[in-house]
């Protein structure tokens, strides 16, 4: 039955008119550079999954395969979407040129069709073939297994038993040579001595076999063959520790996940049925009720943590990296907010942005500015604002003014909201599609909206760097102005008039903020300074940040472009708290599980005792709050399967063992880890059971990290997964991409 199910599917692609020219095969050329292009012939593999392409001799010459599998293609971009097929515009028409992006960090793949009829039928056929693999189900997925095709060593579409030792190894598993083999032999039903169709997909299910998931499954049934809906109910109210209407969650699990249409009719689920929930989204670990849009959006800006970006242009280190629009596509395109555009003259009265006085390279303003109007609203439509560091003259100032208004047209905030000055900051769901501009301006929003300020060309505007890391607070006043006399930067009006809500100031003191209060002055810390003051003034800081907008970045010391630890500045409050997204590491892990919330929106609504100025939350005394109730969190690790291999070596076999890590306030800061495992990153069983109390649930964020062991060296990693707490959902559940770890989780939650 599933075979036949996974033959009418690809049936029904092979079908495709795209498809077929596709499976052919066909010359495109791959463009590096305005100089590099080279022919290249490309051709859909029979799997339909994977596409090959190499060095143009002729279709059935031997050379170097580099091989694409559809699964990592995140998007395809039609036309000159990328750099380097823009430098080529004049070449190479629109209509022919398209790029793929890849999930990993591998470089994007920009290519030239012979026609645009080839180009459209490339697209078509891989956006179809894309949509089809994520809508597959997994038993569908199970003989695509990539792993098996691989050990096919001579492509006879058959496996020796030598074939299958070699998977074993390629899977991560050390499993011993006779267990193999029985399993082998009971799946060569044919006894040929070799796995062949449903053979293999019998051999891998034996391989799979979730002993941990089939000892529960057996727990609640009531004759060991099946879970009637009854005994499905029991397990959502006594594993799951599901509250409300478990009867009619019950038939709609039956409907959605159970293959069997016996099953169904008898209102029964199989342990294949079993399976496929747990390993849907509904067996995630992350509450399916927290991925969408929950929070209340009409709140002032201020009130929001907003998924914020530093050196966006960069995509490598702040010293020699390269400079390139596609940092604000790929920013963007995860959800960022606020993205950064350093500015600096450049030829041609063309403003250039790079980081300055180094050898990054230098991208022209008007690119980004492009790039940030096809990509703002993609996958949020709340505001973005562009954080400009200006150090370009008048003139220049003023070309970045017309791009501002010409290029983004209506999408940019120009005035403020019905024409009037609030009292406060508008909300994200008021300012819906706009970009917001945060820079230097000339006077106050008071002024600029009674005219007060004329027509005037230029205005003196304090000039303070934010790589300049002043304390002001330890200088005497007089000093503070005559410096502040000696620092001045003139500025267009037409530049200074594209801000509105995010005036960039100076900051002097919480007393000076709070007595000269104004909600659309934005200030920025470098990490150290805001470090500084969170030690010596956190709940001020945190009551000034109820106020207005407040942004960190990271210190000038960080050359290679690593992150600082965002969540300190979020317990203070901190909305803007801009990180490297070009980065991997526990950083940008944070930041990703905090905005996984929330329809992945970019913006998060901070708990309400940051949100009232008349409430005084001190991160460092969590206790001390009106409305204070830890919580306990329990974690039972149980399981693995088929976790990576991280090391290079033929025979190395992962040593698992999973750390489970609370970011939050200072008091709820922990770690705690299960045993390894010896020699099996294909199941690993730990059983092992975490406790933790926290203090601020409402903060804090939970982090998975999976190691490979290692007793004379550090543990290498090998995957992880990050969520807040308050988006944990209870019971046994999955985390981690591929649904590789299962754990019970158990937390006495109050309703956040």
């Amino acid at each position: 039955q599933y075979s036949g199910r996974r033959l009418m599917v690809w049936a029904s692609l092979q079908g495709d008119d795209n498809l077929q020219s596709m499976l052919v095969g066909t010359v495109m050329r791959k463009i590096k550079s305005r100089t590099w292009k080279k022919q290249r012939y490309f051709k859909l593999q029979d799997d339909c999954m994977t596409i090959w392409y190499k060095m143009l001799r002729s279709p059935s010459s031997s050379g170097l395969i580099i091989k694409i599998w559809l699964n990592d293609v995140e998007a395809i971009r039609e036309g000159h979407q990328s750099e380097v097929l823009l430098s080529i515009a004049d070449e190479f028409p629109a209509d022919r040129c398209f790029t793929l992006v890849f999930r990993s960090r591998r470089s994007n793949l920009d290519l030239v069709a012979e026609s645009a009829e080839e180009a459209q039928s490339w697209i078509k056929g891989m956006r179809k073939l894309i949509e089809s693999l994520e809508n597959m189900g997994e038993r569908e997925k199970l003989d695509q297994y990539p792993l098996l095709r691989k050990a096919d060593k001579n492509n006879d579409g058959r496996m020796n038993f030598k074939e299958v030792q070699d998977l074993l190894r390629m899977m991560n598993v050390d499993m011993n040579e006779h267990h193999a083999l029985r399993l082998f032999m009971m799946a060569d039903k044919s006894q040929t001595g070799s796995l062949e169709d449903d053979e293999f997909v019998l051999f891998y299910k034996m391989l799979t076999e979730r002993e941990d998931i089939l000892r529960v499954f057996q727990e609640y049934s009531t004759d060991g063959q099946k879970l009637s809906q009854s005994d499905l109910e029991d397990f959502l109210r006594e594993e799951q520790l599901e509250r409300g209407d478990v009867h009619q969650h019950a038939q709609q699990l039956i409907e959605g996940y159970e293959p069997s249409d016996t099953a169904k009719l008898l209102k029964a689920m199989t342990f294949d049925g079993f399976l496929m929930y747990l390993g849907s989204s509904e067996g995630s670990i992350f509450n399916p009720q927290r991925r969408g849009i929950f929070q209340d959006m009409t709140r002032p800006l201020c009130h929001y943590f907003i998924s914020s970006s530093h050196n966006t242009y960069l995509m490598e280190d702040q010293l020699r990296g390269q400079s390139s629009v596609e940092g604000y596509i790929r920013a963007l395109n995860r959800g960022c907010r606020c993205v950064e555009v350093d500015c600096w003259d450049g030829a041609n009265g063309e403003p250039i942005v790079y980081h300055g006085h180094t050898l990054t390279s230098k991208i022209l303003f008007k690119d980004v500015v492009n790039a940030v109007l096809n990509y703002a609203f993609k996958v949020s439509e709340y505001p973005v604002i562009l954080s400009i560091e200006n150090h370009c003259c008048v003139e220049q100032q003023r070309v970045m003014a017309q791009h501002l208004n010409h290029i983004l047209g209506d999408k940019l905030l120009k005035s403020t909201l019905e024409g009037k000055v609030s009292s406060r900051l508008p909300s994200p769901e008021d300012l819906k599609g706009k970009i917001l501009v945060k820079a230097k301006k000339i006077g106050g929003l008071e002024e600029n909206c009674n005219g007060i300020l004329g027509d005037s060309f230029t205005g003196l505007v304090s000039d303070e760097d934010e790589a300049a890391e002043i304390d002001e607070e330890n200088l005497h006043r007089d000093s503070v102005r005559r410096r502040m006399k000696k620092s001045k930067q003139r500025l267009s009006k037409e530049l200074s008039d594209c801000v509105v809500y995010c005036k960039s100031v100076h900051f002097i003191s919480f007393r000076h903020s709070q007595s000269h209060f104004k909600f659309y002055e934005v200030t920025s810390f470098t990490e150290s300074k805001a470090r500084k003051h969170l030690r010596e003034a956190g709940a001020e800081f945190v009551c000034h940040n109820s106020r207005q907008l407040t942004r960190i970045y990271p210190t000038g010391f960080r050359t290679d472009s690593s992150n600082f630890n965002p969540q300190e500045m979020w317990n203070a409050g901190c909305q803007i708290v801009a990180l490297n997204f070009q980065t991997a590491g526990e950083g940008m892990d944070l930041n990703d599980g905090l905005f996984s919330q929330n329809g992945q929106c970019g913006y998060v609504l901070k708990p309400s005792f940051m949100r009232d100025n008349e409430k005084r939350f001190d991160p460092d005394m969590p206790q001390k709050r009106d409305d204070y109730q830890p919580v306990v969190l329990t974690i039972q690790v149980i399981s693995g399967q088929q976790l990576p291999k991280v090391n290079i070596k033929k025979d190395s076999i992962v040593d698992p063992l999973v750390r489970v890590e609370i970011h939050g306030v200072p008091m709820d800061q922990a770690k705690q880890e299960t045993r390894y495992i010896e020699n099996n990153g294909f199941n690993p069983v730990w059983y092992d059971t975490l406790h933790f109390t926290i203090h601020a649930p409402e903060l804090a964020i939970v982090r998975f990290v999976v190691e490979d062991y290692d007793k004379t060296s550090k543990n290498d990693f090998v995957g992880q997964y990050t969520l807040p707490l308050s988006c944990m959902q209870q019971g046994m559940v999955f985390f981690l991409p591929g649904n590789s770890c299962t754990v019970r989780l158990a937390a006495f939650l109050k309703d956040m």
